[in-house]
């Protein structure tokens, strides 16, 4: 795979697998809630085959559903195999994490036992990772969070699109999708349980006093935070009963949340999703304050209750802990948009960022002008920004579409303005070093380069790396004599001796200042900064040049 595609099929694939996830939580019962946890196997995660074994309250496992094979969802579904079976399975795999995969050198002692199987045979593997039609991968599912609670079922999947083992990725991805696949399994059964106890509750008051204590029940020892509110009134919103384990997620007392509405524990940034969310049957995944002063992601679903018949209504939270997920989305996020080696962001994100503060048109320069003429000429600048603030800015309001122009300053002008900087860097004498020394030290090299780039930049600037030994450093709201000064400040933070397993070595650093303007592509961009950088290191060595045509990242 392409180095710099990689970052995409990495966020192409988080968000397929956020889709699956997400349709988890909207199966409307628990046979849809089954079967959407085999689909979303097939549809998000790369296998052609998956089965969903159940735990019956027998202890036997059940084949509840079937996906990517009409003739195998005939013959498998609805068979059983005993736990022994499952349990010496689960015992003789090799341990990928939470995931157990048996090969099928070891397998073939399996092909008689109780559990339901479609493996077959088929040649032997020409590679080391393929995948033979008789290895086996199994996902178990778990009532609570790292695999402590009681085992719900076993997602068996079988032949991988790429034909191979899954990698560290996708052993990842199928571990974090089990988890979310008993989470929701779990939360579908309580919602079918508190929908049946609901609508006994309609039926005739006798009903009504029977399923009350169904209904606290499930409400007070519920795996996940519950919550009833009041609806209208001078006290909507207000919290009337919170259980024990919304308790324990935000660190406070029953009697306590009593004193509280969500809008009270919200995350100021998320007040307006919860707003948005409708009371009825709403649902939103935003940050709760604890008593400690931290935030955790929790998932809100919402569902009105009837007190009577024409009594009042109240509103019934449903409060889940994604904490876990949102933590492993955002470090899958943060592995596919930052370089590995030094942490910094890759050319990807870079891209995109430059992106986020350009749009495809030309500044106005008669709106400029008009915006120097409002301003007054020190304090006119060029940036980028979407909110609030721009609403006030001259040029948000002479911008198009409220985004604010970036201009390339006019570097012959006595007053040229301030704009966009790009520093095109690139190490001098670093491919000596690796020769020299071997890659352990150019890869400490590295990593101490940026350390230093982003030690000595300003708060909000971004220092990327591009790859190999080529750097790029945005700042935004420099003149061209600010930029200057930065590559000179940036120069002598790099050069200064670098110690490396006892030895120092030396790197120094040729850089390239071009300038982001709206109408002007990204490449065109890291082109000029990149040729503006050679023309200085032509300048300042007197080795052999390379070639004037270079790609920039």
């Amino acid at each position: 795979m392409d180095t710099e595609s990689e970052p995409y099929v990495r966020l192409a694939t988080l968000r397929q697998l956020h889709q699956v996830v997400a349709d988890l939580n909207t199966a409307r019962s628990l046979a849809d809630t089954i079967q959407a946890v085999a689909d979303g196997v097939v549809a998000g995660l790369g296998y052609d085959l998956a089965a969903v074994n159940l735990v019956r309250p027998d202890g036997d496992l059940v084949v509840a559903a079937f996906a990517g094979s009409e003739a195998g969802e005939a013959l498998l579904t609805g068979k059983v195999g005993s736990r022994a079976a499952w349990d010496r399975r689960l015992a003789m795999g090799q341990r990928w994490g939470s995931l157990r995969f048996i090969p099928h050198t070891e397998g073939w002692v399996l092909n008689d036992d109780d559990v339901p199987q479609w493996h077959t045979d088929g040649p032997l593997p020409r590679f080391a990772d393929e995948w033979h039609p008789g290895d086996r991968l199994y996902a178990p599912m778990y009532a609570s969070l790292g695999g402590g609670g009681d085992m719900l079922g076993v997602i068996s999947v079988d032949s991988p699109s790429s034909g191979r083992h899954p990698g560290p990725w996708g052993q990842e991805a199928l571990q974090m999708y089990a988890f979310q696949a008993g989470t929701a399994i779990s939360n579908a059964r309580l919602r079918a349980n508190m929908q049946r106890a609901l609508v006994r509750l309609e039926r005739d008051q006798q009903a009504l006093r029977a399923s009350e204590e169904s209904f606290r029940q499930a409400f007070e020892y519920a795996p996940s935070g519950m919550a009833i509110a009041e609806m209208g009134g001078d006290q909507h919103g207000r919290l009337l009963r919170a259980n024990d384990a919304l308790c324990r997620l935000l660190g406070r007392s029953a009697s306590v949340m009593r004193r509280y509405s969500f809008s009270d524990l919200v995350h100021p940034e998320d007040v307006g999703l919860l707003l948005r969310t409708s009371a009825e049957g709403g649902r939103a995944e935003l940050r709760l304050a604890r008593r400690d002063g931290t935030y955790v992601w929790v998932s809100l679903r919402n569902s009105v209750v009837a007190d009577t018949t024409d009594g009042p209504r109240f509103l019934l939270t449903h409060v889940e802990d994604i904490e876990d997920r949102k933590s492993r989305e955002l470090q899958l996020a943060h592995r596919a948009s930052h370089d590995s080696l030094t942490g910094l962001p890759n050319s990807a994100e870079l891209r995109s960022r430059l992106t986020a503060r350009i749009c495809n048109r030309p500044g106005d320069k008669d709106a400029a002008a008009l915006a120097a003429e409002v301003q007054g000429p020190d304090e006119f600048a060029f940036s980028y920004g979407y909110g609030p603030d721009e609403l006030a800015s001259p040029l948000g309001a002479i911008g198009y579409d409220s985004h604010t122009h970036v201009a390339v300053p006019d570097e012959r002008d006595p007053a040229p303005g301030k704009g966009l900087a790009v520093l095109f860097c690139d190490l001098d004498g670093f491919k000596s070093i690796n020769d020299r020394f071997g890659h352990h030290t150019g890869d400490a090299v590295l990593i101490e380069v940026a350390r230093r780039l982003t030690g000595a930049v300003r708060d909000g600037d971004t220092v990327a790396r591009l790859g190999g030994d080529e750097f790029v450093v945005l700042a935004d709201g420099l003149a061209p004599p600010d930029a200057a000064d930065l590559a000179v400040r940036l120069r002598n933070a790099i050069t200064p001796p670098i110690r490396v397993d006892g030895r120092a070595v030396r790197v120094g650093a040729s850089f390239g200042i071009g300038w982001a303007g709206c109408g002007m592509t990204v490449e065109e961009i890291l082109h000029s900064a990149d040729q503006r950088m050679y023309v200085e290191k032509r300048s300042r060595s007197s080795s052999s040049p390379r070639p004037s045509h270079r790609r920039a990242g």
